[in-house]
């Protein structure tokens, strides 16, 4: 299947662009600056991995998310929190409909340029918090963009069901070079270590039981995972 892939220089959706480039034809990777604070620092990894592969590497721009969304991951909006990934504060890093614009303008281009599948590399760590990473709202999306489009465009999510520990061994099979990736919400010169995405990070590999290439400002404990009510 020709399929194009949403790429923004992370651990997941790098591992998901080596993924479909090993079970698909890849004509196309996506990357979105929409404003983060850490858009500048991901983006170029994933130019790189994508020029690594022989893929095409698109970059849009969503310059509106920035001005007119509320969220502390824009550059525009408060200070990024600390602490586990799945506490409740981390919905303040929330894009409000962020999958939906861009799997919306990825499907559209999907059509353009004749592929038949979008993949995404959404996974089980993003349920908590992020209502557009659900496997519900990933079923819906799906069902959308094939009843939108001639090509009945498909939505793959690859990773829906694992866990971030998971997508680095899946990773490290596929021969990602996980240094050559970008986590950290705060989009400084290394990866801070202690904000919700770091403390994702470090998790992952800890649980894959593989060493962590990532340089961190602060190694300090790992926070425990908050009690579900």
């Amino acid at each position: 299947m020709k399929v194009v892939v949403l790429c923004s220089g992370g651990m997941d959706s790098v591992t998901a662009l080596h993924w479909a480039r090993r079970e698909h034809a890849v004509v196309a990777a996506v990357s979105f600056d929409y404003g983060a604070k850490h858009n500048h620092r991901e983006i170029p990894f994933a130019r790189e991995h994508a020029a690594a592969l022989g893929v095409r590497h698109e970059v849009i721009t969503l310059d509106f998310v920035e001005r007119l969304f509320a969220s502390d991951l824009l550059k525009g909006g408060g200070t990024v929190p600390d602490g586990h990934y799945e506490a409740e504060n981390m919905k303040q890093t929330v894009v409000p409909f962020r999958n939906a614009i861009m799997l919306s303008i990825a499907c559209g281009l999907a059509e353009s340029i004749g592929a038949e599948g979008l993949v995404i590399a959404a996974h089980g760590g993003d349920h908590a918090i992020y209502p557009d990473c659900r496997e519900e709202f990933m079923r819906a999306m799906s069902n959308t963009m094939q009843l939108g489009t001639y090509a009945g465009v498909q939505l793959l999510r690859p990773f829906i069901a694992m866990d971030k520990g998971l997508i680095a061994a899946e990773g490290v099979g596929l021969g990602v070079n996980f240094a050559r990736t970008w986590s950290c919400y705060k989009g400084g010169t290394v990866h801070c270590g202690t904000c919700g995405t770091c403390v994702e990070r470090r998790e992952a590999f800890l649980l894959a039981g593989l060493p962590d290439p990532t340089v961190y400002a602060s190694q300090e404990p790992l926070p425990l995972k908050p009690v579900a009510h």
